[in-house]
């Protein structure tokens, strides 16, 4: 269960939201897509086209060249004491090919689309197909979005515990802004809702579902707009990993100069730790995310060794200041200082 907290305008989150579809198609998986908000019919046909391993290359080649060309120019530029420290790596896993790569400029074809069995679940079409349910206390948006998930994996042959005479395939879960108001849920209009327990047994529930299924599910929540903490907590605990998209849409980050070659922060709040007592902690604490004009990466946050030449003494040191942003956990910051030190 992937649990992913959704930037303010949701912008970044439903891209992630859509790779993990793709990603489902091209490696031939049933899909079951639920949403509030979106139809899941329009939700499919926005997917990001898959890129192919020859023209994946010359993406690559591309970028390649234009790094070697910043480098080069960078070598002109950085003094000569700090040529020789070694080089700051962007891609966390570089040269690990894993999974596949999506060109988020063109959209995925009707024939690809088409190739996989997928179901979708729009909550204003089921709420007005039949009368209101309620059923164990829980929303009745929930508890017929549970029913319909379990009917699927019944009927489709996902069930891990019953043997399968067909050949197994993986079942991937997508369910866009659960907890949003227009599931009926309240958690998010104050700190005090009327219902703060029917999100936190519909994952309960939903978990249960997927232990003893082929199935893997990613769930996008609007977490900014949820006041009540302890809620939040419970979802967290009841996830296996939780993401979280910072946007600097709207922020002073998006215009401070030690950001501008990033969109947002990725912050991973909780890693899998499925049969083991403790999970794989990366060393890598600081996470970026940028929207090139095909691909979105995601890149090791680090700092430019000095600003350029146009930003006064007096703006680097106030720069510097909001540079304390950054999570604890970046070595470029000089904690107690008002310059940056390298």
């Amino acid at each position: 269960l992937v649990f992913t907290e959704e930037d303010k305008y949701g912008l970044y989150s439903n891209l992630l939201f859509k790779y993990f579809l793709a990603e489902g198609i091209v490696c031939g998986h049933d899909l079951f897509v639920a949403s509030a908000k979106e139809h899941p019919d329009n939700i499919l046909k926005e997917l990001p086209a898959p890129l192919l391993d020859d023209t994946y290359g010359k993406e690559l080649g591309d970028e390649a060249a234009a790094v070697k060309s910043e480098d080069f120019q960078d070598s002109m530029k950085i003094a000569w004491r700090y040529q020789n420290l070694p080089k700051m790596e962007a891609s966390p896993t570089t040269y690990t090919k894993f999974g596949h790569y999506y060109d988020v400029s063109k959209k995925m074809s009707p024939e690809l689309c088409q190739s996989v069995k997928w179901h979708s679940f729009y909550l204003h079409e089921e709420l007005s197909l039949e009368p209101k349910m309620k059923t164990c206390n829980m929303n009745s948006g929930y508890a017929r979005l549970l029913q319909f998930i379990q009917r699927i994996i019944s009927q489709e042959g996902f069930d891990g515990s019953d043997p399968q005479k067909k050949q197994r395939n993986v079942l991937r879960i997508g369910i866009q802004s659960l907890g949003s108001i227009l599931w009926g849920d309240d958690v998010c209009c104050s700190d005090t809702p009327e219902d703060p327990h029917s999100l936190t047994k519909f994952l309960y529930v939903l978990r249960g579902l997927l232990r003893k299924s082929l199935s893997a599910c990613i769930i996008t929540v609007p977490a900014h707009l949820i006041q009540n903490k302890a809620i939040m907590e419970r979802v967290t605990n009841l996830s296996d990993m939780v993401v979280g998209l910072e946007s600097f849409i709207g922020s002073e980050r998006e215009t401070n100069p030690l950001y501008k070659d990033y969109h947002g922060l990725v912050h991973v709040r909780q890693i899998p730790r499925l049969n083991s007592l403790i999970c794989d902690v990366s060393d890598t604490k600081d996470l970026a995310f940028r929207l090139k004009r095909k691909l979105f990466t995601i890149e090791r946050l680090h700092l430019p060794p000095d600003l350029s030449d146009t930003v006064s003494r007096a703006s680097k040191q106030d720069l510097a200041g909001s540079a304390k942003l950054l999570s604890s956990g970046c070595g470029a910051m000089a904690i107690g200082k008002k310059h940056l030190d390298f």
